[in-house]
């Protein structure tokens, strides 16, 4: 019989931290169809690669979009903003270069309820707080405040026991 410990340490193989992570917050973008799709074919057509991408509930036929991008992209980005402000009106559009992106990766994660949980009670409970939070089958990935993000690694590493050995 396998022991759970030795379980989790299959299902969470490792931690990715990146440290050029950019967040962009386009605030009370229209709540109507297609918006999204002109946004990001605009950013799709300036080569800018976009990873995490979070919409807020609609508030009186408008969202909040925010979205990470590579540090570097941040340029192209504001160029492109700043053509989509004058075919759609938004309140404003924040960018913020302060990010680090912690991914903590496995295979099966989805499947097996909790890693979530762990991860973020464990950056909590160290007072990390998380901006943004993604998911996919093999990754959960949060973006936090750059200064942050060697120490939520370590944390996450200590919580996953990442350092043991596994069970032979």
């Amino acid at each position: 019989m396998i022991k759970e410990e030795s379980m989790e340490r299959f299902i969470v193989s490792g931690i990715v931290l990146n440290e050029k992570e950019a967040k962009v917050t386009i605030k009370q973008v229209p709540d109507q169809p297609g918006i999204a799709g002109f946004i990001f074919k605009g950013l799709a057509e300036a080569n800018v690669n976009v990873d995490m991408i979070v919409q807020s509930s609609a508030k009186e036929g408008t969202n909040d979009i925010s979205f990470t991008v590579e540090e570097g992209d941040l340029n192209d980005v504001k160029e492109v903003m700043g053509k989509i402000k004058q075919k759609i009106e938004v309140k404003e559009v924040i960018y913020d270069s302060d990010m680090a992106k912690i991914s903590l990766v496995g295979a099966g994660m989805q499947s097996h309820p909790g890693v979530a949980a762990r991860m973020f009670t464990a950056l909590g409970r160290e007072g990390i707080n998380i901006d943004m939070i993604s998911t996919s089958e093999i990754k959960i990935s949060c973006a936090v405040k750059k200064r942050e993000g060697k120490r939520a690694v370590r944390i996450i590493h200590r919580e996953f026991e990442l350092d043991k050995e596994a069970d032979t």
